[in-house]
């Protein structure tokens, strides 16, 4: 099996099995997110206590690729402070632009099978959709 397999067995497994894909009680913030140039469509919903994201999770609809990244985003930033989650946004970011060391991209864990998005322009925004949408919110908490 090549590594673009693999990849890809990666986004079905969290498009079709998404761990974070349902409705949060009590959240402290939430943020609806749309890509209209294809019609992706979420709601991110997190509990940030003293600046920690405690749990998330997303609802909506959308291609394969904005579904898995959303539920392999929040994988990664549930746990982490704000602080932390804002660079794991940067750095995923980065990735799909090409600007990413290999450390960096390998601290992404299952989100990295999203690294080659970037030789598909139409599907770059579906991708970032869940991430821009969490950074929005960080910002936002932060005012």
């Amino acid at each position: 099996m090549d590594l673009k397999e693999i990849y890809r067995e990666i986004v079905n497994e969290h498009n079709l099995h998404p761990e974070h894909k349902h409705d949060l009680c009590d959240p402290t913030v939430c943020l609806h997110g749309v890509n209209p140039s294809c019609g992706d469509d979420i709601e991110l919903k997190l509990k940030i206590e003293n600046g920690m994201i405690k749990d998330g999770s997303f609802v909506g609809s959308g291609c394969a690729v904005s579904q898995a990244s959303a539920d392999m985003m929040l994988d990664l930033i549930i746990g982490q402070t704000k602080e932390d989650a804002e660079k794991t946004i940067d750095i995923f970011n980065r990735m799909i632009q090409g600007k990413a060391s290999e450390e960096e991209i390998e601290s992404l864990d299952e989100a990295a099978a999203l690294q080659n998005i970037s030789f598909m322009p139409a599907r770059v925004k579906c991708a970032q959709l869940g991430w821009n949408t969490m950074k929005k919110i960080i910002e936002e908490d932060e005012k």
